[in-house]
C-alpha cells in the first residue's frame, strides 16, 4: 500500500532521483491511487508526470503514446499485473526519450509472496520476481537479470537493487504482508537508460 509514496520519501534523500532520473517531463504507468506526480514540487525538477491508470488504455500495450515521448518512465508495482512482461517492457522503453530513464519497482518474490502461489496478497499478480536465482518455488517467478537481457542494445542497466527497508524477518512465518505497513518497502528497484541519446 501506499508503494510509491514509501519509494519517493526513500529517494528523496538520492540526488540522482533530483539531478538524473526525475528531470523533466514523465509519465507514472499504473500510478493511481498514489502518484508520482504529487511529488512534482519535491522534486524540483520534474516538470511534469502524468499518471497513466487502466482508464487511459492498457499498460501493456500503451497504445496511442507515441514513440520517445517522455522524459522519465515510473511505474510502482505495476509490471507483476502485465499479461505479457515482454510486451509491456517494450511498449515502456519505446516511449521514453533515448539517454532518458525508466524507474520501475516490483515486489521481491521472497519477501512479498513469502512462498505462496497464487499469490496470498493480491490475486491480480500475475509473476513473481527474484533478482536471479538458479531456481524459484514459483511457477510464474521472472528472473529479472534474464529479463533485462533480452533488450541488451536498446537499454543500459542503471541500477538493480533488492530493497527490504524496515522488513521484519521475524513475521516471516507469520504470512504477513509487510507493505501493509506505512514503512516496510519489499521490492527490487530497476533503474535503466535508453540508449542512443548524449
Amino acid at each position: 500500500m501506499w508503494e510509491q509514496s514509501k519509494a519517493a520519501k526513500r529517494r528523496f534523500g538520492i540526488g540522482a532521483f533530483h539531478n538524473r532520473y526525475f528531470v523533466g517531463h514523465g509519465i507514472d504507468v499504473g500510478g493511481k491511487p498514489d502518484p508520482l506526480g504529487q511529488y512534482a514540487g519535491i522534486f524540483a525538477r520534474m516538470a511534469s508526470c502524468r499518471t497513466w491508470d487502466i482508464e487511459d488504455g492498457d499498460a501493456q500495450l500503451m497504445k496511442g503514446v507515441v514513440d520517445n515521448q517522455y522524459d522519465f518512465l515510473h511505474a510502482s508495482h505495476c509490471l507483476e499485473h502485465m499479461v505479457d512482461v515482454n510486451e509491456a517492457l517494450a511498449n515502456w522503453i519505446r516511449i521514453v526519450k533515448p539517454g532518458r530513464f525508466l524507474i520501475i519497482t516490483v515486489p521481491e518474490e521472497d519477501l512479498y509472496e513469502i512462498g505462496n502461489w497464487p499469490s496470498k496478497f493480491n490475486h491480480d499478480h500475475k509473476w513473481t520476481f527474484a533478482i536471479m536465482k538458479e531456481k524459484s518455488w514459483s511457477e510464474k517467478s521472472i528472473n529479472v537479470v534474464d529479463l533485462l537481457r533480452r533488450y541488451v542494445g536498446l537499454i543500459e542497466v542503471e541500477k538493480v537493487e533488492l530493497i527490504r527497508d524496515f522488513f521484519r524477518d521475524s513475521w516471516v512465518r507469520e504470512q504477513i504482508d509487510q507493505t501493509r505497513t506505512p514503512v516496510a518497502e519489499c521490492c527490487i528497484e530497476i533503474i535503466l537508460r535508453k540508449n542512443g541519446g548524449k
